[in-house]
Formats: structure tokens, C-alpha cells, sequence
């Protein structure tokens, strides 16, 4: 395959960017996607510390942003990816576009999709990818994500479970408000009850999900190890709802209890444009005293 082609199926005429929805893919035998490649990727990410792992002994409970801790995995990016079959981890490639060769990869992916994304969602910006490299039998603990994202899989096989992300019952409005403030998971607590409730994908190669921002998922591996790309970017409505949640919680720290998101759409549009200049104006004031300043209105994700 020419690596400069992007293959992504989506039905787009009933897409809905706050909808979990399945993806086909043609982007399996990707000269950058295979073994030997990502084994010396591995090793040039571990040098910049650009990746993230984990034992195969977590369960779906494990913190996530923890689990790298609680769990490690002690073998090298080359021990690990060299032998996945056999290293009983996790590992993640983290914000590949960092690397001007798989930036491309990206980019042409996400380029190819664009247009039909932004008919109904505009602003595409924040571009990210990841790659995930499971061993059999592992898993990915529960959790919600700050983007839209589009998991792909490439090698072997996995079981998805996806929950709408707009379900209060499996993390409810106060977790996601401290998620977005704070960026931790300490409050998104899985229970296993909740599988009933979930969009479940037993994905195979060429096969995907999208995920809308903070939609709840969990992932296990089957008998054998698994490769996976994952795109994220936001938008201009997901990064309103981020920015939104990020106030609430804010407020929710003085005491003010004030509408879940998507709630009162008036009252979240007079929010917004208030919370949106605030932000902008601290971003100013930052730049001015040369201070690092986060945007997720840029290009491409920063390493956060």
C-alpha cells in the first residue's frame, strides 16, 4: 500500500459526531504499522520518554492514569515489542505525530476524512495518534478521553466495550466535570454491572469504532497479541463541551452547583462565550510573561 493513502469507511450519511459508530479500514499492511517497524519506533519513543506501560496484570478497574505504577512493566520498548507474544504488557506509542514520518500517516488519514467530518462537526484541529501494542489477555482499564477518537485495528483481535458518552449512570456528570478540571481519573470507577450497557465490538483487522469525547470505554485482548492505531482530534463543538465541564467544576469547588452540561443550552451558551473569553485573555496575559500556554485549538496535540 502507498503509505500516503488512507483508507477509512465510515456511513457518513448517518454519522453523528456524539454517536459511537463501527469503522472499516484498509491500513493493516502500512509499512509504518508493522512489527519491525515499531519495534525501532519503540525505541526511539522510550528515549524521549514517549511511552506508556503496563503489566498485564491490571483489571478493568485499575486507575489508568496509574496503572503504569501499580502495574509496571519493566522490559525495555525492545523486549516488549520484540516478544509482545510473550511479554505479558501493554504498551503505548504515545503522540506519534511527534515524528515527522508518522505524522504523515496522520495526516493522510485524517486528511482523507475531513471534509466529511467537518459537514457535520467543523473545526478539526489537535491532531493526535497512538499506538497501542497489547500481549494476549490483557487489558485496557476503564476509562473516558479529552478528544474524539477513531481506534483501528491492525493486528489480531480485541473486545471493545463502549458506553454512549452521554451516560450518566456509568460516569456521571460530577466525574466527568473533575476529569476535564483536573485531568485525573480518580472518579471514573468501574463497576462490572456495567457491560450490559455497553456498545460492544469484537474488533478484527480492518475493523474499528469511533468514540465521541468522554465516551467510557474498556478493551481486552483474546488469545492473541494485538496491534491497534488510534486517531484523536477535537473540534469546535468538543472543545466547547471540555471548556464547559472545565467551569462547572471550577464552580463546583466554590460551592455553586450549576446545570450538567447539555442540559440548558441557553444557559451553556451564555457560559461559554463568557468562560471562552476569560480563557482567551489568560492565554494573552501568558504569552506576554513568556509562559508555556496550552491550546487545544492548535494544529497537532502537545504532550499532555
Amino acid at each position: 500500500m502507498n503509505q500516503h493513502t488512507a483508507c477509512i469507511d465510515i456511513d457518513w450519511a448517518t454519522f453523528d459526531p456524539w454517536r459511537v459508530q463501527p469503522v472499516q479500514h484498509r491500513l493493516m499492511e502500512h509499512p509504518l504499522l508493522q512489527p519491525d517497524r515499531l519495534v525501532e519506533f519503540g525505541r526511539r519513543l522510550e528515549r524521549a520518554a514517549q511511552l506508556y506501560s503496563f503489566s498485564n496484570d491490571v483489571t478493568a478497574g485499575t486507575n489508568f492514569s496509574k496503572a503504569g505504577s501499580t502495574n509496571p512493566n519493566r522490559k525495555s520498548a525492545q523486549e516488549t515489542l520484540k516478544d509482545i507474544d510473550h511479554a505479558k504488557a501493554w504498551m503505548l506509542l504515545r503522540h506519534v505525530q511527534g515524528d515527522p514520518t508518522y505524522r504523515e500517516l496522520v495526516d493522510s488519514v485524517l486528511d482523507e476524512i475531513k471534509p466529511q467530518v467537518e459537514h457535520k462537526d467543523p473545526g478539526m484541529c489537535y491532531r493526535a495518534g497512538w499506538i497501542f501494542v497489547s500481549s494476549p489477555h490483557t487489558v485496557t482499564p476503564f476509562h473516558i478521553d479529552r478528544n474524539h477518537g477513531i481506534l483501528l485495528q491492525i493486528r489480531g483481535s480485541k473486545t471493545v466495550y463502549v458506553w454512549d458518552p452521554d451516560d450518566v449512570t456509568v460516569v456521571n456528570d460530577r466525574a466527568r466535570d473533575w476529569f476535564h478540571g483536573h485531568r485525573e481519573l480518580s472518579l471514573v470507577e468501574w463497576r462490572e454491572e456495567f457491560r450490559a450497557r455497553a456498545h460492544v465490538f469484537r474488533l478484527q483487522p480492518g475493523m474499528g469504532v469511533y468514540m465521541p469525547l468522554t465516551s467510557p470505554h474498556m478493551v481486552e485482548t483474546n488469545d492473541e497479541p494485538s496491534t491497534t492505531l488510534s486517531l484523536s482530534y477535537n473540534t469546535d463543538a468538543s472543545r466547547r463541551n471540555v471548556l464547559l465541564h472545565v467551569v462547572r467544576d471550577r464552580m463546583r469547588g466554590l460551592g455553586i452547583g450549576w446545570p450538567p452540561v447539555g442540559r440548558s443550552p441557553g444557559f451553556d451558551a451564555w457560559l461559554h462565550a463568557a468562560a471562552h473569553a476569560a480563557d482567551g485573555a489568560r492565554r494573552y496575559v501568558r504569552r506576554q510573561l513568556g509562559r508555556p500556554v496550552h491550546f487545544d485549538g492548535a494544529p497537532y496535540a502537545s504532550d499532555d
